[in-house]
């Protein structure tokens, strides 16, 4: 049984957001230590150019595990599977913890220019649906066969229904980033709980989400489209006890713990084990060829 990460950024000193394909190696290296089969590495939103090179650095580590001097590879490292575009089509009033000078308005051209020659291997975009032209460009993806996840976001709940009916397939790390429920407006986290059939992203450490808003997600989704994500980043420790990482102004920067920890964690609160691990198995697995 497969334990996929669909969106981790780094771990350990280790980052996405380089050009050495051996950072990507040595992302994949704990990861596996850890008890994960498969990540899905997440670039951060930048200029196309610096995208570009920082996916053409995941691509060259696919290549390595993949090709004949694989040997070096460590037989314990997960498997990269592809990757997650986390941006730059996004909201800059939801930017979180995200580069918000690097957002940038959806346009095909600037879609295209983005993944040529990445077609195959860009699994996931995290697009915000709201923003002129999303639909659009969310549509052409989810026709390309990429996953559009819908995220960093003020969408109102119609705005992501409307998403959703373009082809958007996920919700990235629901009820961060994005707008706040509200008894009048539920916005899109409201539509990620109710609607049976998107996928939403839960970071299930200690502090993105509290206790009783993850009783809340599992009382209320339907519980095959739930995935646990770990967002760690080059600052998280998950291989040690988990720390909140946060930048200067207390503002949460990613994740801190390994979707293996998530899972023991939701388990000793209480959570069915069965139910909990297809967070990381079945239900990532099934998401991964949901637009193929």
């Amino acid at each position: 049984m497969k334990v996929i990460d669909v969106h981790t950024h780094g771990t350990d000193g280790f980052d996405t957001g380089s050009s050495d394909h051996r950072q990507i190696l040595s992302m994949a290296d704990i990861q596996g230590l850890l008890g994960v089969s498969e990540i899905i590495p997440t670039i951060y939103p930048a200029t196309i150019k610096v995208m570009r090179r920082n996916m053409a650095a995941v691509k060259e580590a696919m290549e390595k595990q993949k090709g004949s001097d694989a040997s070096h590879v460590a037989h314990h490292a997960s498997r990269i599977a592809g990757m997650h575009l986390e941006g730059p089509f996004l909201n800059p009033i939801r930017c979180g913890a995200l580069n918000v000078d690097a957002f940038i308005e959806p346009e095909e051209d600037y879609l295209m220019e983005l993944i040529e020659g990445f077609e195959d291997i860009v699994k996931i975009i995290t697009i915000a649906p709201e923003m002129q032209g999303a639909e659009r460009i969310i549509r052409k993806t989810a026709d390309m066969g990429i996953i559009p996840s819908m995220g960093h976001s003020d969408a109102t709940y119609s705005e992501a229904e409307r998403g959703f009916n373009a082809g958007a397939r996920g919700i990235t790390h629901i009820f961060n980033a994005m707008r706040s429920f509200h008894h009048r407006e539920p916005g899109i986290a409201g539509f990620g709980l109710l609607n049976r059939e998107v996928y939403i992203e839960v970071i299930a450490d200690p502090w993105h989400l509290h206790r009783a808003t993850i009783d809340l997600i599992f009382k209320i989704k339907n519980p095959s489209r739930i995935i646990v994500v770990s967002d760690s980043v080059q600052e998280s420790k998950i291989s040690l006890d988990a720390q909140a990482i946060t930048n200067s102004t207390g503002l949460l920067m990613g994740g801190s713990i390994a979707i293996t920890a998530a899972v023991s964690r939701l388990v000793e609160a209480g959570l069915d084990r069965d139910l909990a691990m297809n967070c990381i198995t079945k239900n990532p697995e099934r998401y991964l060829v949901s637009c193929v």
